[in-house]
Protein backbone atom coordinates (compact mmCIF):
# COMPACT_ATOMS: atom_id res chain seq x y z
CA UNK A 1 0.00 0.00 0.00
CA UNK A 2 1.19 3.37 -1.23
CA UNK A 3 0.46 6.05 0.67
CA UNK A 4 -0.08 9.98 -0.78
CA UNK A 5 1.55 12.17 1.88
CA UNK A 6 0.18 15.07 0.46
CA UNK A 7 -3.19 13.42 1.87
CA UNK A 8 -1.51 12.99 5.26
CA UNK A 9 -3.05 14.94 8.51
CA UNK A 10 -0.23 16.10 9.64
CA UNK A 11 -1.33 18.63 12.42
CA UNK A 12 -3.76 19.68 15.23
CA UNK A 13 -4.54 22.28 12.53
CA UNK A 14 -6.05 20.31 9.85
CA UNK A 15 -7.79 18.15 12.14
CA UNK A 16 -9.81 21.09 13.59
CA UNK A 17 -9.93 22.52 9.89
CA UNK A 18 -11.53 19.56 9.00
CA UNK A 19 -13.74 17.96 11.46
CA UNK A 20 -14.80 21.47 13.17
CA UNK A 21 -15.34 22.42 16.84
CA UNK A 22 -16.65 19.76 19.20
CA UNK A 23 -19.98 19.53 20.75
CA UNK A 24 -20.37 21.90 23.32
CA UNK A 25 -21.91 18.77 25.84
CA UNK A 26 -18.59 16.82 25.09
CA UNK A 27 -16.56 19.64 26.68
CA UNK A 28 -18.44 19.86 29.12
CA UNK A 29 -18.69 16.24 30.43
CA UNK A 30 -14.71 15.73 31.12
CA UNK A 31 -14.34 15.67 34.57
CA UNK A 32 -10.67 15.53 36.45
CA UNK A 33 -12.22 13.54 39.16
CA UNK A 34 -14.92 10.21 39.80
CA UNK A 35 -17.90 11.56 40.55
CA UNK A 36 -20.78 9.35 41.76
CA UNK A 37 -22.51 8.32 38.29
CA UNK A 38 -18.87 7.32 37.47
CA UNK A 39 -18.52 4.88 40.58
CA UNK A 40 -21.93 3.57 39.61
CA UNK A 41 -20.23 2.58 36.79
CA UNK A 42 -17.40 1.26 37.21
CA UNK A 43 -18.97 -0.53 40.10
CA UNK A 44 -21.23 -2.42 37.14
CA UNK A 45 -18.32 -3.13 34.77
CA UNK A 46 -17.10 -6.46 34.21
CA UNK A 47 -14.66 -5.41 31.13
CA UNK A 48 -11.87 -2.72 31.01
CA UNK A 49 -9.53 -2.10 28.12
CA UNK A 50 -6.22 -1.42 29.35
CA UNK A 51 -4.23 0.90 26.90
CA UNK A 52 -0.76 1.71 26.82
CA UNK A 53 1.87 3.28 24.50
CA UNK A 54 1.79 1.01 21.59
CA UNK A 55 -0.80 -1.56 23.51
CA UNK A 56 -4.52 -2.70 23.90
CA UNK A 57 -5.26 -5.22 26.87
CA UNK A 58 -8.73 -6.54 27.86
CA UNK A 59 -9.08 -7.10 31.42
CA UNK A 60 -11.82 -9.00 32.88
CA UNK A 61 -13.49 -10.08 36.17
CA UNK A 62 -16.72 -9.93 38.45
CA UNK A 63 -18.49 -6.80 37.68
CA UNK A 64 -16.47 -3.79 39.93
CA UNK A 65 -13.29 -6.01 40.00
CA UNK A 66 -11.35 -2.41 39.45
CA UNK A 67 -11.88 -0.57 42.52
CA UNK A 68 -12.22 2.83 43.02
CA UNK A 69 -9.52 4.08 45.94
CA UNK A 70 -10.58 7.40 45.92
CA UNK A 71 -12.29 10.10 43.75
CA UNK A 72 -8.86 10.25 41.50
CA UNK A 73 -7.46 7.17 42.51
CA UNK A 74 -8.15 3.40 40.53
CA UNK A 75 -7.02 0.19 42.00
CA UNK A 76 -6.80 -2.45 38.64
CA UNK A 77 -5.79 -6.22 39.76
CA UNK A 78 -3.09 -7.88 37.14
CA UNK A 79 -4.58 -11.32 37.06
CA UNK A 80 -3.39 -14.69 36.19
CA UNK A 81 -2.32 -14.61 32.17
CA UNK A 82 1.10 -15.34 29.54
CA UNK A 83 3.92 -13.44 31.26
CA UNK A 84 4.55 -11.43 28.28
CA UNK A 85 4.17 -8.04 30.76
CA UNK A 86 3.38 -5.86 27.60
CA UNK A 87 0.69 -3.52 29.35
CA UNK A 88 2.99 -3.63 32.43
CA UNK A 89 6.37 -3.06 30.66
CA UNK A 90 4.94 -0.10 28.60
CA UNK A 91 4.10 1.43 32.20
CA UNK A 92 7.50 1.27 33.34
CA UNK A 93 8.50 3.04 30.60
CA UNK A 94 5.43 5.59 30.22
CA UNK A 95 2.89 5.91 32.67
CA UNK A 96 -0.04 7.38 30.44
CA UNK A 97 -2.49 4.89 29.72
CA UNK A 98 -6.21 4.93 29.17
CA UNK A 99 -9.24 2.78 30.45
CA UNK A 100 -12.14 2.05 28.52
CA UNK A 101 -15.32 0.44 30.47
CA UNK A 102 -17.56 -1.75 29.12
CA UNK A 103 -20.89 -2.86 30.61
CA UNK A 104 -23.03 -6.22 28.96
CA UNK A 105 -25.89 -4.66 27.23
CA UNK A 106 -25.11 -0.56 27.80
CA UNK A 107 -23.78 0.85 24.40
CA UNK A 108 -22.56 4.07 26.29
CA UNK A 109 -18.91 3.47 27.59
CA UNK A 110 -16.53 5.18 30.12
CA UNK A 111 -13.23 6.51 29.26
CA UNK A 112 -9.98 7.10 31.77
CA UNK A 113 -7.22 8.77 31.43
CA UNK A 114 -4.30 8.65 33.46
CA UNK A 115 -1.17 8.05 34.71
CA UNK A 116 -0.27 4.51 36.36
CA UNK A 117 2.41 2.92 38.45
CA UNK A 118 2.51 -0.98 39.69
CA UNK A 119 2.76 -1.56 42.94
CA UNK A 120 3.56 -5.43 44.65
CA UNK A 121 2.18 -3.79 48.21
CA UNK A 122 1.00 -6.74 50.22
CA UNK A 123 -2.08 -3.83 51.32
CA UNK A 124 -3.30 -4.11 47.98
CA UNK A 125 -2.85 -7.32 46.26
CA UNK A 126 -4.76 -9.00 49.25
CA UNK A 127 -7.67 -7.04 48.33
CA UNK A 128 -7.82 -8.58 45.43
CA UNK A 129 -7.91 -11.99 46.44
CA UNK A 130 -10.13 -14.70 45.16
CA UNK A 131 -9.92 -18.64 45.66
CA UNK A 132 -7.16 -18.10 48.53
CA UNK A 133 -4.83 -16.51 45.16
CA UNK A 134 -3.76 -13.22 44.75
CA UNK A 135 -2.27 -10.89 42.03
CA UNK A 136 1.25 -10.40 42.13
CA UNK A 137 0.54 -6.80 41.25
CA UNK A 138 -1.87 -3.87 41.12
CA UNK A 139 -1.91 -0.88 38.97
CA UNK A 140 -2.62 2.09 40.60
CA UNK A 141 -3.93 4.61 38.12
CA UNK A 142 -4.38 8.50 38.60
CA UNK A 143 -7.03 9.90 37.10
CA UNK A 144 -6.68 12.51 35.38
CA UNK A 145 -9.72 12.57 32.71
CA UNK A 146 -12.96 10.83 32.49
CA UNK A 147 -15.61 11.34 30.87
CA UNK A 148 -19.26 8.71 29.32
CA UNK A 149 -18.36 7.84 25.34
CA UNK A 150 -21.32 8.19 23.37
CA UNK A 151 -22.41 4.92 21.99
CA UNK A 152 -22.49 5.54 18.21
CA UNK A 153 -19.59 2.92 17.97
CA UNK A 154 -21.28 0.03 20.11
CA UNK A 155 -24.90 0.48 18.18
CA UNK A 156 -22.89 0.45 14.87
CA UNK A 157 -21.42 -2.97 16.01
CA UNK A 158 -24.19 -3.93 17.63
CA UNK A 159 -22.24 -5.46 19.79
CA UNK A 160 -24.69 -6.91 22.09
CA UNK A 161 -26.77 -8.49 20.06
CA UNK A 162 -27.02 -12.40 20.48
CA UNK A 163 -28.10 -12.80 16.78
CA UNK A 164 -24.71 -11.16 16.12
CA UNK A 165 -22.77 -13.43 17.70
CA UNK A 166 -19.69 -14.99 15.44
CA UNK A 167 -21.59 -18.94 14.51
CA UNK A 168 -19.11 -21.57 15.15
CA UNK A 169 -16.34 -21.96 12.79
CA UNK A 170 -16.90 -18.80 10.92
CA UNK A 171 -13.55 -17.28 13.29
CA UNK A 172 -10.68 -18.83 12.99
CA UNK A 173 -10.27 -21.00 16.86
CA UNK A 174 -7.17 -19.85 19.56
CA UNK A 175 -5.84 -23.18 18.72
CA UNK A 176 -5.99 -22.83 14.91
CA UNK A 177 -4.06 -19.36 15.12
CA UNK A 178 -1.60 -20.13 17.61
CA UNK A 179 -0.28 -23.24 15.27
CA UNK A 180 -0.35 -21.55 12.15
CA UNK A 181 1.44 -18.61 13.90
CA UNK A 182 4.05 -20.73 16.06
CA UNK A 183 4.46 -22.61 12.81
CA UNK A 184 3.45 -25.72 14.96
CA UNK A 185 5.14 -25.31 17.96
CA UNK A 186 1.68 -26.06 19.35
CA UNK A 187 -0.87 -28.94 18.01
CA UNK A 188 -4.33 -26.63 17.33
CA UNK A 189 -6.95 -29.26 18.31
CA UNK A 190 -5.26 -30.22 21.31
CA UNK A 191 -4.82 -26.33 22.46
CA UNK A 192 -8.33 -25.93 21.65
CA UNK A 193 -9.37 -29.24 23.89
CA UNK A 194 -7.54 -27.97 26.77
CA UNK A 195 -8.45 -24.75 26.47
CA UNK A 196 -12.11 -25.79 27.75
CA UNK A 197 -11.05 -27.26 30.99
CA UNK A 198 -7.55 -24.87 31.65
CA UNK A 199 -8.48 -21.65 31.56
CA UNK A 200 -11.76 -21.81 34.02
CA UNK A 201 -9.08 -23.66 36.63
CA UNK A 202 -6.49 -21.46 35.91
CA UNK A 203 -8.41 -17.89 35.54
CA UNK A 204 -6.22 -16.58 39.70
Amino acid sequence: MVLDPSRLITSSTELDEMYGDALERSVLKQLTRLDELCRQFIAASPMVMLGTQGDVSPRGDIPGFVKVADDQTLLLPDRRGNNRLDSLRNIVHNPQVGLLFLVPGVTETLRVNGEACISRAPSLTSQFEVRGKTPRTVLVVKVNEVYIHCSRALVRADLWNPAKHAAEGTVPSFGTMLEAQTKGFVEAKQVDEDAITRVPATLY
